[in-house]
Protein backbone atom coordinates (compact mmCIF):
# COMPACT_ATOMS: atom_id res chain seq x y z
CA UNK A 1 0.00 0.00 0.00
CA UNK A 2 1.55 3.22 -1.14
CA UNK A 3 0.97 6.37 0.86
CA UNK A 4 -1.07 8.98 -1.06
CA UNK A 5 0.81 12.12 -2.08
CA UNK A 6 -0.07 15.46 -0.47
CA UNK A 7 -1.74 16.66 -3.68
CA UNK A 8 -3.97 13.55 -3.83
CA UNK A 9 -7.51 13.99 -2.39
CA UNK A 10 -6.95 10.67 -0.61
CA UNK A 11 -4.15 12.28 1.39
CA UNK A 12 -6.50 14.97 2.71
CA UNK A 13 -9.20 12.40 3.44
CA UNK A 14 -6.66 10.18 5.19
CA UNK A 15 -5.48 13.16 7.25
CA UNK A 16 -9.02 13.91 8.35
CA UNK A 17 -9.75 10.28 9.23
CA UNK A 18 -6.47 10.02 11.15
CA UNK A 19 -7.44 13.12 13.15
CA UNK A 20 -10.86 11.60 13.88
CA UNK A 21 -9.15 8.40 14.97
CA UNK A 22 -6.94 10.37 17.37
CA UNK A 23 -9.89 12.25 18.83
CA UNK A 24 -11.76 8.99 19.35
CA UNK A 25 -8.71 7.50 21.07
CA UNK A 26 -8.65 10.45 23.48
CA UNK A 27 -12.38 10.47 24.14
CA UNK A 28 -12.43 6.72 24.69
CA UNK A 29 -9.64 7.02 27.25
CA UNK A 30 -11.32 10.00 28.96
CA UNK A 31 -14.53 8.02 29.49
CA UNK A 32 -12.52 5.08 30.80
CA UNK A 33 -10.84 7.38 33.33
CA UNK A 34 -14.19 8.87 34.38
CA UNK A 35 -15.60 5.37 34.90
CA UNK A 36 -12.62 4.44 37.05
CA UNK A 37 -12.97 7.59 39.13
CA UNK A 38 -16.72 7.11 39.71
CA UNK A 39 -16.19 3.44 40.62
CA UNK A 40 -13.51 4.49 43.14
CA UNK A 41 -15.85 7.14 44.54
CA UNK A 42 -18.58 4.53 44.97
CA UNK A 43 -16.18 2.17 46.75
CA UNK A 44 -15.00 4.91 49.12
CA UNK A 45 -18.56 6.10 49.82
CA UNK A 46 -19.70 2.59 50.69
CA UNK A 47 -16.77 2.01 53.03
CA UNK A 48 -17.20 5.40 54.68
CA UNK A 49 -20.84 4.54 55.33
CA UNK A 50 -19.91 1.10 56.73
CA UNK A 51 -17.30 2.55 59.09
CA UNK A 52 -19.67 5.31 60.19
CA UNK A 53 -22.45 2.77 60.83
CA UNK A 54 -20.07 0.54 62.82
CA UNK A 55 -19.05 3.46 65.02
CA UNK A 56 -22.69 4.39 65.62
CA UNK A 57 -23.58 0.77 66.40
CA UNK A 58 -20.66 0.54 68.82
CA UNK A 59 -21.80 3.70 70.58
CA UNK A 60 -25.38 2.44 70.76
CA UNK A 61 -24.24 -0.88 72.26
CA UNK A 62 -22.14 1.02 74.79
CA UNK A 63 -25.14 3.16 75.74
CA UNK A 64 -27.35 0.09 76.21
CA UNK A 65 -24.84 -1.67 78.46
CA UNK A 66 -24.06 1.41 80.50
CA UNK A 67 -21.59 1.31 83.31
CA UNK A 68 -20.81 4.24 85.48
CA UNK A 69 -17.69 5.65 83.87
CA UNK A 70 -16.91 9.14 82.79
CA UNK A 71 -16.08 7.96 79.27
CA UNK A 72 -19.60 6.70 78.66
CA UNK A 73 -20.99 10.24 78.57
CA UNK A 74 -18.50 11.12 75.85
CA UNK A 75 -19.43 7.96 73.93
CA UNK A 76 -23.10 8.97 73.97
CA UNK A 77 -22.28 12.43 72.65
CA UNK A 78 -19.94 10.98 70.03
CA UNK A 79 -22.62 8.50 68.96
CA UNK A 80 -25.17 11.29 68.62
CA UNK A 81 -22.70 13.38 66.59
CA UNK A 82 -21.89 10.41 64.35
CA UNK A 83 -25.59 9.71 63.83
CA UNK A 84 -26.12 13.32 62.74
CA UNK A 85 -23.09 13.07 60.45
CA UNK A 86 -24.51 9.86 58.99
CA UNK A 87 -27.86 11.55 58.37
CA UNK A 88 -26.21 14.48 56.60
CA UNK A 89 -23.95 12.20 54.56
CA UNK A 90 -26.81 9.91 53.49
CA UNK A 91 -28.99 12.92 52.59
CA UNK A 92 -26.12 14.19 50.41
CA UNK A 93 -25.55 10.77 48.83
CA UNK A 94 -29.22 9.93 48.17
CA UNK A 95 -29.30 11.50 44.71
CA UNK A 96 -25.76 10.54 43.77
CA UNK A 97 -25.15 7.23 42.09
CA UNK A 98 -21.47 6.95 41.18
CA UNK A 99 -21.97 3.30 40.22
CA UNK A 100 -24.55 4.20 37.58
CA UNK A 101 -22.35 7.04 36.31
CA UNK A 102 -19.38 4.67 36.11
CA UNK A 103 -21.49 2.26 34.07
CA UNK A 104 -22.64 5.02 31.69
CA UNK A 105 -19.01 6.05 31.14
CA UNK A 106 -18.03 2.41 30.51
CA UNK A 107 -20.83 2.04 27.96
CA UNK A 108 -19.86 5.30 26.25
CA UNK A 109 -16.21 4.22 26.15
CA UNK A 110 -17.26 0.91 24.61
CA UNK A 111 -19.36 2.65 21.93
CA UNK A 112 -16.52 5.06 21.14
CA UNK A 113 -14.05 2.16 20.99
CA UNK A 114 -16.18 0.60 18.25
CA UNK A 115 -16.16 3.84 16.23
CA UNK A 116 -12.42 4.26 16.83
CA UNK A 117 -11.78 0.78 15.42
CA UNK A 118 -13.98 1.62 12.42
CA UNK A 119 -11.86 4.71 11.80
CA UNK A 120 -8.80 2.49 11.92
CA UNK A 121 -10.35 0.25 9.28
CA UNK A 122 -11.22 3.32 7.25
CA UNK A 123 -7.57 4.39 7.25
CA UNK A 124 -6.67 1.08 5.64
CA UNK A 125 -9.42 1.66 3.06
CA UNK A 126 -8.02 5.10 2.22
CA UNK A 127 -4.64 3.50 1.57
CA UNK A 128 -6.21 0.92 -0.73
CA UNK A 129 -6.58 2.46 -4.21
CA UNK A 130 -9.18 -0.18 -5.11
CA UNK A 131 -11.70 1.29 -2.64
CA UNK A 132 -13.51 4.21 -4.32
CA UNK A 133 -13.00 7.55 -2.58
CA UNK A 134 -16.78 8.20 -2.53
CA UNK A 135 -17.31 4.96 -0.59
CA UNK A 136 -14.71 6.09 1.93
CA UNK A 137 -16.39 9.51 2.29
CA UNK A 138 -19.77 7.85 2.85
CA UNK A 139 -18.32 5.63 5.56
CA UNK A 140 -16.60 8.64 7.16
CA UNK A 141 -19.91 10.53 7.21
CA UNK A 142 -21.68 7.51 8.75
CA UNK A 143 -19.05 7.29 11.46
CA UNK A 144 -19.32 11.01 12.20
CA UNK A 145 -23.11 10.69 12.54
CA UNK A 146 -22.72 7.65 14.79
CA UNK A 147 -20.17 9.46 16.94
CA UNK A 148 -22.47 12.48 17.19
CA UNK A 149 -25.25 10.24 18.57
CA UNK A 150 -22.86 8.73 21.10
CA UNK A 151 -21.67 12.17 22.24
CA UNK A 152 -25.25 13.47 22.60
CA UNK A 153 -26.09 10.72 25.10
CA UNK A 154 -22.67 10.62 26.79
CA UNK A 155 -22.24 11.73 30.40
CA UNK A 156 -20.09 14.79 30.98
CA UNK A 157 -16.35 14.53 31.49
CA UNK A 158 -13.96 16.93 33.16
CA UNK A 159 -10.43 18.27 33.05
CA UNK A 160 -9.10 15.69 35.49
CA UNK A 161 -10.22 12.88 33.20
CA UNK A 162 -8.73 14.65 30.20
CA UNK A 163 -5.39 15.04 32.01
CA UNK A 164 -5.45 11.38 33.01
CA UNK A 165 -6.24 10.34 29.43
CA UNK A 166 -3.50 12.59 28.12
CA UNK A 167 -1.01 11.01 30.48
CA UNK A 168 -2.29 7.55 29.60
CA UNK A 169 -1.78 8.15 25.89
CA UNK A 170 1.62 9.83 26.52
CA UNK A 171 0.66 12.95 24.68
CA UNK A 172 0.85 16.64 25.56
CA UNK A 173 -1.23 18.13 22.75
CA UNK A 174 -4.87 19.17 23.10
CA UNK A 175 -6.79 17.34 20.38
CA UNK A 176 -4.19 18.16 17.75
CA UNK A 177 -2.14 15.27 16.56
CA UNK A 178 1.08 15.25 14.64
CA UNK A 179 1.68 12.38 12.24
CA UNK A 180 4.20 10.98 14.72
CA UNK A 181 1.66 11.03 17.57
CA UNK A 182 -1.01 9.25 15.53
CA UNK A 183 1.64 6.90 14.17
CA UNK A 184 2.50 5.96 17.76
CA UNK A 185 -1.14 4.91 18.29
CA UNK A 186 -1.48 3.05 14.98
CA UNK A 187 -0.19 -0.39 14.06
CA UNK A 188 3.20 -0.26 12.33
CA UNK A 189 1.78 -1.19 8.92
CA UNK A 190 -0.50 1.89 8.93
CA UNK A 191 2.09 4.46 9.95
CA UNK A 192 3.20 7.26 7.65
CA UNK A 193 6.72 7.51 9.00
Amino acid sequence: MAQPSQSDPRFHLESQVRECYGRCAYTHKIHERMAERHANHQWLAKWFNIVLSALIAGGAVAAVFKTETGLLNYAEYATAALAILSLIYNAYQKDLDPGALAQRHRETASDIWNVRESYLSLITDVLNDEVPIEQIREKRDELQAKLHEIYRAAPFTDGKAYAAAQKGLKDNEELMFSDKEIDNMLPTSLRRS
